[in-house]
Parts: structure tokens; C-alpha cells; sequence
């Protein structure tokens, strides 16, 4: 195209050149036809006006006027003599880069080579930018089919005379239902520079977003360095993340995962706006000779850069050895460079050279439909995490998670149905699961003690049932187990009802008032399928739907396994 001339404006006394002509079409709204020209045409143009022998209408320049404009290609214009451009006049020039004010102020081509219909977004000292009038309701400005090219626009890269961080630009794709991706320019160059941003529909991500928004009760347990051990053997993975993917499938907690951090985000993660949250982006070693307290993550500046810190080994200063951060502006700090949190003004030196460590797109991971391909340094709680899933821990190892299987019941009126799910013998309860090494007499006792050992595929903490000497087997909850021994959670009185040594005892593996109308519980699998006995029952008074109580077996096998209660009434 050719620049139309009447959308322009050249002043004699400032040397601003204007563009007066309508504003982008946009998605909803804009004008109704804007224009644009390349870098070179609204040099010719300029060169055009400066040969005329007096000037017409607003554009005050002829031949008794200082030169404009040099070109040194054609994708390399400089304004000089005090003529200038601002950036609405910028949003309407492509193809190149134009330096002013003797190079105080530069404006730097970005083309994107992409499919048709993707949007972008420019990321740029350390902030998302809020206009993106790039992009059009069908695809971006100034685009060429024929050669791949989705987006060309000029983006200001220097202002002042100071560097806009070091001139680098990010560009990122995250169109919800789509792919994806990122391109980093780590510096603009005069000329055009190059953007590779594509999307494709993501398999994976096809539920309407406004479904996925509702999803709330996925929530990230603990954001900042936590233990978690991963592949349950008994040494702990460190992370920066522990979600909790409630009752929602892997692939439905990816799909949440993408829309936190889409395009127009309105989410927060770890203090930062989910469209320009990324994840991990350098792992900083410390000296250790430091001082303060760190928050769990927040705000982190050096001289020369800013980053968000998501996880720290310790938040005592002096005694943190590693810090993760996301590298927000400027470059990551250098050996003996002082750190400062801007919320806890704790300190730490770096050492050495910081490692740079991938960015997954989106921040958690891949899906496969049915298992996690987890980001560096990501991951669910234990209890979330299927054999299929891979998890990267922040020292860079790949763990493999044991074969984490959940038995759930539906079919549950909350407030109003018991719930009990044991060991199941002969198509009833097994009361005789285990039979206690050591009666149970004191005051305030804390462990229960079993003879031989504890299933494997035993919940990490639960409830357990045992026979007292009245012949009730009473509910105990347990935090932890190890070996033969069961950690109750609180001390409980057995000294006027005690627990002979050999009294029975069983996992409860539910046994509550129903909370949700499907309760479950999740175990690793032991490598043979655990025989269940499941109870339901609403005694209720006339009136209240009291139901006759339900009873069936079931399987926990290597899939899980599940079972939905019948409500037969019993009015």
C-alpha cells in the first residue's frame, strides 16, 4: 500500500508529523478506515513534500525547510532536524525501524511469522502491554499471507535516551483452546525483527472457558519452596508449587492451569498477573553470608535487573544456599551482586553464574489427556498424582510418581448420610483387619502398634477403628504411619475403655458425615486390588427421606474404582 497523505500532518514550527486519519479497527470497535504505510513510503512521502516548492493545506514542508528524513535502507529511516513522530503515529508506520531526536528516541520493526488468526502479546519491561493494537478481530495489522507473516508494527524501544530494558522483547500466544507459545528478542536491532508465535488447537483444552472459570476449588496449596516426596520412597522432591486438583481430572486441572494465564488474565500467581506469570526462569546460587527474612515469594531487585522470586531453600537469609526466580527486566545478577526483597528488605549475595532453567508453555506442563508432563520445578500434592505423571524437581531430575488410585462413593446427600468404607471379608466387614501388638491402657496414648506390618496401600493419614473393651470399636484419627505403628492425631484417653493387646482393628478408609455428595479417599496402589465393604445410611425420621440401608463390595484396583449408593426409601 501507499501512504495516504490526507491521515498525515507535518507542523513547521515543532516538526511534529501527525497521523490524524481514523483509529484501528478494532475487536468491537475503532474506526472505520485507518490507514498505514511502511517505513520507506513515509520517507518517500516526506521526501516528496520536502521538494515542493511551497507547502498546501497541513503539511507544512517544502523546499525552503530543512531536510526530514534520511533514509539508510529501506527498512531504516532516521527523522532529523527536529522532526518527530509520536506513537499513535507509530502504530500506523510498519516495516522497519525509524530513530529520532538523535537517537533518543527509537521505534523498532516487529514481524511475526504465524498462522493467520493468532493473537499476540508483547511483554516488555517487566509488564504485559495493555494495548495491544496489533491485533485485529481476525488476525493482526499489516499482514502478508503469502509470505507468513500474521503481524508487522513497530513497537518504541528507546526512550529519552535510555534503553527500554536493553531493548528486549517477549512475545507470547496464549489464546485460550489453543497452544501456547513464546519468542524472545533479547534485544531489537534497527530494521525488522522477527517473531516466530503460532497456535493450533490444543486437543487437550476443550471446555468453554466459562465452564473453566467456575472451577475455583483447584487451588495452589503451598507456592513457594515445599517438600513433597514425589516418587515415595522416602526422601523428599523440593518444588515451588503443591496444587490441589480436588475432584477434577489431570486434564481438567491442565485446562485450569491455561486459564489462569491466558490472554486478558485477570488471576494473580505468586504476586504476578497470570498473563505475565511464567514460571521459573533462573536458579541463583547464594553465599549464604546474608541477612533478614524472606517472604515465601515476592518482589527481588538487583542492580541491573528485577525478578519475582517464587521459592527460596530457606527464608532465613543466612541460611538460604538457592533462590528461583522469574526474570522480569534486565539481566539475571551476577556473582556477588546483593539481592533484596522489596516486601521482607531481606539480603542475599549471589554466587556465581545463575542458571538459566526452561520455560514450559503453558507454566505447568504438558498434558496427555490423562497424565502430567509437569514444568521444572511444578507439581500437584502427593496425593493428586498418578504413575503416568512426570515431575521435575527443582534440582532437575525427573520423578516418576507410584501408582497413586482413588475409590470414591456417589450418590451422597451431605449432612445427612454416614458414610463408612472398610476392609471387606466373606462380603462383609473385616473387622479383624489387624489385631494390636500391645494393649492400649494409658491416659493419653498417641501410637497404636499392629502385629506384622501396614498395607502399603494404606490413605497417609485417615481414621482407624478398634475394639474396645466394651466391644465397640471406637474411630481413631491418625496423622501418619510407619512400619507396624499408626501416629494418632491428638492423645486419646484408653485408661477407663482400653484395648486389649490382640483386640481387632480396621482401616475406615471413609467413615464421615457426608461433605459432598461424592466423598473418596486415595491410596498407592499396592499391586493387587484391595477387596472394599461399603455402608450407607440415613435413618432420618418421616419426613427427612431416610433411605434403607445400603450395602455393596467393591474393588480398588489399578484404575481406582468407585461405587454410587442407591437410595431405597424407607418411609
Amino acid at each position: 500500500m501507499t501512504i495516504v497523505a490526507a491521515d498525515w500532518s507535518v507542523d513547521r514550527a515543532t516538526g511534529n508529523i501527525r497521523y490524524i486519519g481514523d483509529d484501528h479497527v478494532r475487536f468491537d470497535s475503532g474506526g472505520a478506515t485507518p490507514s498505514y504505510a511502511t517505513v520507506i513510503e513515509f520517507h518517500r512521502w516526506l521526501q516528496d513534500l520536502a521538494d515542493d516548492a511551497s507547502y498546501a493545506g497541513n503539511d507544512e514542508l517544502d523546499i525552503t525547510d530543512l531536510t526530514p528524513s534520511e533514509r539508510a535502507t529501506d527498512n531504516f529511516v532516521t527523522l532529523i532536524n527536529g522532526y518527530n513522530i509520536d506513537d499513535t503515529a507509530a502504530e500506523h508506520l510498519y516495516d522497519g525501524s525509524i530513530v529520532q531526536s538523535a537517537g533518543a528516541v527509537i521505534y523498532d520493526g516487529i514481524v511475526n511469522f504465524g498462522n493467520a488468526a493468532v493473537q499476540i502479546q508483547i511483554i516488555q519491561n517487566g509488564a504485559v502491554l495493555a494495548d495491544d493494537w496489533w491485533n485485529t478481530a481476525t488476525g493482526g495489522l499489516n499482514a502478508d499471507a503469502t509470505a507468513g507473516i500474521s503481524h508487522r508494527f513497530m513497537l518504541k524501544t528507546r526512550t529519552a535516551g535510555a534503553d527500554i530494558d536493553l531493548r528486549k522483547v517477549l512475545g507470547t500466544c496464549r489464546r485460550f483452546g489453543f497452544t501456547y507459545s513464546e519468542f524472545n528478542i533479547n534485544g531489537t536491532s534497527r530494521g525488522n525483527n522477527v517473531l516466530a508465535l503460532s497456535d493450533s488447537s490444543d486437543l487437550n483444552n476443550t471446555t468453554i472457558e466459562g465452564t473453566v472459570s467456575g472451577w475455583t476449588s483447584i487451588t495452589n496449596v503451598t507456592e513457594g519452596y515445599n517438600a513433597i516426596d514425589i516418587d515415595d520412597d522416602g526422601d523428599d522432591e523440593f518444588l515451588y508449587s503443591e496444587w490441589n486438583k480436588d475432584t477434577f481430572s489431570i486434564n481438567q486441572f491442565y485446562e485450569r492451569m491455561k486459564w489462569l494465564t491466558r490472554d486478558g488474565s485477570g488471576s494473580t500467581l505468586y504476586g504476578l498477573n497470570g498473563e505475565l506469570f511464567r514460571g521459573i526462569t533462573h536458579e541463583i546460587a547464594l553465599s549464604g553470608a546474608d541477612s533478614g527474612t524472606f517472604s515465601a515469594f515476592e518482589p527481588v531487585s538487583w542492580s541491573g535487573g528485577t525478578g519475582q522470586m517464587l521459592a527460596i531453600d530457606n527464608t532465613t537469609a543466612a541460611s538460604a544456599t538457592k533462590m528461583w526466580i522469574q526474570l522480569l527486566t534486565g539481566i539475571p545478577p551476577t556473582n556477588g551482586q546483593l539481592i533484596t526483597g522489596a516486601t521482607s528488605t531481606a539480603t542475599a549475595t549471589a554466587s556465581g553464574t545463575a542458571t538459566e532453567r526452561p520455560i514450559s508453555k503453558p507454566f505447568c506442563g504438558v498434558s496427555t489427556g490423562s497424565a502430567l508432563i509437569g514444568a521444572y520445578g511444578f507439581s500437584l500434592e502427593f496425593a493428586d498424582l498418578s504413575t503416568n505423571d512426570r515431575i521435575t524437581a527443582l534440582d532437575g531430575v525427573t520423578y516418576t510418581p507410584p501408582n497413586n488410585v482413588t475409590f470414591s462413593v456417589a450418590g451422597l446427600e451431605v449432612g445427612e448420610d454416614r458414610v463408612l468404607v472398610g476392609p471387606e471379608t466373606a462380603g462383609g466387614l473385616n473387622y479383624a483387619q489387624f489385631t494390636l501388638n500391645g494393649a492400649l491402657t494409658g491416659a493419653a496414648v498417641t501410637a497404636v502398634v499392629i502385629t506384622g506390618s501396614i498395607p502399603t496401600d494404606t490413605p497417609s493419614s485417615g481414621t482407624i477403628r478398634i475394639e474396645r473393651a466394651d466391644g465397640l470399636y471406637s474411630r481413631h484419627a491418625y496423622d501418619s504411619w510407619t512400619g507396624s505403628t499408626f501416629t494418632l492425631s491428638a492423645a486419646t484417653d484408653f485408661s477407663a475403655n482400653n484395648a486389649a493387646n490382640g483386640a481387632d482393628a480396621f482401616i475406615s478408609y471413609i467413615d464421615k458425615l457426608a461433605t459432598s455428595a461424592t466423598e473418596s479417599f486415595t491410596v498407592v496402589y499396592g499391586g493387587s486390588p484391595r477387596s472394599l465393604f461399603i455402608r450407607v445410611r440415613d435413618g432420618g425420621t418421616v419426613g427427612d427421606s431416610p433411605i434403607k440401608t445400603f450395602e455393596t463390595t467393591g474393588s480398588l484396583g489399578a484404575a481406582g474404582g468407585s461405587t454410587t449408593a442407591i437410595r431405597t426409601p424407607d418411609e
